[in-house]
């Protein structure tokens, strides 16, 4: 049982950061790995105000707000900078790590001693004796449903609909007044900013920042993404963000089992090979549609 919870609190948290990658990848078609940095960006944001005695619930929308300024820092450079996407991806990655630093003052924060957005007078006293082992958990849960409702909510307002044809169409949003660079610019803001949010919630989960928390968050969020969009694809009812959430829980679940056959050293394997088997497979699905239309 503590096993599946740990599966479930740990796929919910990279749901959220999976969602923001849903945003790059499945809306923008925008290859970002800026998103390596912002999750340690937003649980380095964390951990440095929460030792600094902030409440630790406000560390939530500030590090969105982190994360938001490192995606448009991404969507100048290339918008404005004329830098093609993957390359402007690389650079912002590369230059949070040392932003990271300086914000956590070293590599390495604990934050064991400090009340956080689970551990405190409020959630111990609503989550008494056996409970307590699920506060965890419906926190997350809360958390990442009221992320989901929102972006389904945003993207059926019209900076919504322009942010999807931005990916789709991008002559179509210039035919419309609006300037596609800056509507990529917003998309990228939102993205990162729920991928730092993500790192600073697994930040106060994990009681640490810890500077490379961040690497592998890309292929993580992109193997949730393309595990609930194939999955659950025929699956009309059901919203892509939700499908998406239940891709990193299955993905987590995925890692889960690999690891009780291996090592826990070959982490990093068994994530390259399971996110190469997720794309073969997604590859073959869409083979196997058009051949069939």
């Amino acid at each position: 049982m503590d096993i599946f919870v740990t599966i479930l609190e740990q796929g919910l948290i990279y749901g959220i950061l999976a969602l923001g990658v849903y945003i790059t990848y499945k809306i923008l078609d925008f290859p970002d790995l800026t998103v390596d940095g912002s999750f340690p960006l937003g649980a380095a944001v964390t951990a440095t105000m929460i030792t600094h005695g902030v409440n630790p619930y406000l560390t939530i929308p500030v590090s969105f707000l982190a994360g938001a300024a490192a995606g448009v820092c991404t969507g100048l450079i290339h918008v404005k900078g004329k830098v093609r996407d993957l390359l402007s991806g690389i650079i912002m990655m590369t230059a949070l790590w040392t932003i990271n630093l300086r914000i956590a003052g070293k590599a390495n924060v604990p934050i064991f001693g400090e009340e956080n957005i689970f551990d405190n007078q409020t959630m111990n006293g609503i989550f008494a004796g056996g409970a307590a082992k699920y506060k965890v958990l419906v926190v997350v849960f809360i958390l990442a449903v009221i992320v989901k409702i929102i972006l389904d909510l945003y993207l059926q307002t019209k900076s919504g609909f322009l942010l999807r044809a931005v990916g789709d169409n991008a002559n179509l949003v210039t035919s419309l007044a609006k300037d596609q660079g800056n509507v990529k610019i917003l998309g990228l803001a939102i993205a990162n900013g729920m991928v730092a949010m993500a790192g600073g919630i697994f930040c106060q989960e994990q009681r640490v920042f810890e500077i490379s928390s961040g690497t592998g968050a890309i292929v993580i969020g992109l193997a949730s993404v393309i595990i609930g969009t194939s999955l659950f694809k025929n699956l009309t009812f059901l919203k892509a963000t939700t499908a998406v959430l239940i891709g990193s829980v299955v993905y987590k679940a995925c890692v889960a089992v690999a690891l009780k056959f291996f090592e826990p050293q070959d982490m990093k394997l068994i994530t390259a090979v399971l996110f190469l088997a997720i794309l073969l497979i997604g590859m073959e699905r869409k083979k196997k549609v058009k051949t069939n239309a």
